[in-house]
């Protein structure tokens, strides 16, 4: 059996590489106002840009069920559909509005496993200008604890910059 390839890098490297497709980001979507293809872009900068990034995507705050998430443009392996407000890391972090940064998925209480091979996970609560939350950006790693208080900063700056304007 191979052994697990570890994606741990110094933190200047990652926030260098944060920076660098932040840029890159900003720049692709200058002037493109479509919600989908501005989340469908972001997921796939980032997850080019992160090995450690296993599932990258948002789940969007469904208009006819506004307690609701329902899954949106993503990067892997099938995403639940629906997930429910308070339910798991990403209903915690819709319902809280709080960045989740989780070291072990099945040490968080409620956890949804969409894929068995997933260990770790951030979760970002998504705003409009208005501040109104409209979705979730989750991010899992087969890698545990793959994610850290640089990981937050940074994706919650890029998730700001691009769906607040």
């Amino acid at each position: 059996m191979a052994e697990a390839f570890n994606y741990k890098v110094l933190p200047a490297e990652k926030a260098q590489r944060y920076a660098t497709v932040a840029a890159e980001i900003a720049s692709v979507l200058d002037g493109e106002p479509n919600l989908v293809a501005r989340m469908a872009t972001v997921a796939s900068m980032l997850s080019a840009s992160f090995p450690e990034y296993f599932w990258t995507g948002f789940y969007v705050v469904d208009p006819a069920k506004p307690d609701e998430l329902v899954v949106g443009p993503y990067q892997g392996t099938l995403g639940c559909l629906r997930i429910a407000f308070g339910r798991g890391v990403c209903g915690t972090a819709a319902r809280t509005r709080q960045t989740q940064v989780v070291d072990d998925v099945n040490a968080f209480p409620g956890h949804i496993a969409c894929d068995s091979r997933s260990a770790s996970e951030i979760v970002v609560p998504v705003v409009d200008a208005q501040g109104h939350l409209i979705a979730v950006f989750d991010v899992d790693s087969d890698q545990p604890a793959a994610f850290d208080a640089l990981d937050a900063e940074w994706l919650e700056r890029i998730l700001q910059d691009t769906f607040a304007d």
